[in-house]
């Protein structure tokens, strides 16, 4: 018999660990990675027209619409009927949020809670490869030569809105936004929050959370798959 499909969403503001905890996630429960991020990135590069659009956005600083997140990402998530997965990422607002709801029920949604001063110092030690959205940190995954994706040799770079004064205004954002779809999870029964300053310490608690929620692995393939 086939196991029931798990669809689990993963939030938490800048820095907060949930690339990380996603992949740890994927590769110990067999669940598809799905990242909105690198899905931007993907349709930005292939020129798509909501890549076209979502660029016009990201180049001039703003926040991608909602408009234009649920139309990148809603049918591809259509087409994912037969996969268990865990999206990173989406949704950010409550608009994102009920139009996933439209698409399919979510069967648990993991709320990171790491303080501030934990992000502020991830954050200004976090370099970022621009081509592929890969992320280093100087202080626990620094580069193996200095200034210098690993794969690709080609420069890192600092994003402007990681500095301190940014920093401040971002995290008041995804406070501002996140809190009505934290109460709707909530108020669902499916919402579990994780607190705590270092991903290894709070990996353990999800990592025994999701076990009685998956008793058995849904899928053998746990690679990370970006929605291609």
């Amino acid at each position: 018999m086939m196991a029931k499909l798990f669809r689990a969403v993963i939030m938490g503001p800048p820095g907060s660990g949930k690339g990380t905890i996603s992949e740890r996630i994927a590769q110990s429960f067999g669940l598809k990675h799905l990242s909105s991020g690198d899905f931007l990135r993907e349709n930005i590069a292939a020129d798509t027209e909501a890549g076209v659009l979502a660029k016009t956005y990201i180049e001039r600083g703003l926040m991608v619409p909602d408009h234009v997140m649920t139309r990148l990402l809603l049918p591809r998530l259509e087409e994912m009927t037969r996969h268990s997965w865990l999206m990173d990422g989406f949704p950010c607002t409550l608009t994102q949020a009920k139009a996933l709801n439209s698409t399919c029920d979510l069967d648990l949604v993991i709320s990171l809670n790491i303080p501030y001063e934990t992000l502020k110092d991830r954050l200004s030690d976090r370099w970022i490869h621009p081509g592929s959205g890969r992320v280093y940190n100087m202080g626990f995954n620094p580069p193996r030569v200095q200034g210098r994706d690993d794969l690709s040799g080609e420069p890192l770079i600092q994003h402007d809105n990681d500095q301190p004064e940014a920093l401040v205004a971002r995290l008041r954002h995804y406070k501002d936004v996140a809190k009505p779809v934290i109460d709707l999870y909530k108020s669902k029964g499916i919402l579990h929050t994780f607190s705590g300053t270092e991903t290894d310490k709070i990996w353990p608690y999800i990592n025994s959370l999701l076990s009685t929620k998956i008793p058995s692995r849904p899928e053998t393939d746990t690679q990370h798959i970006p929605l291609p």
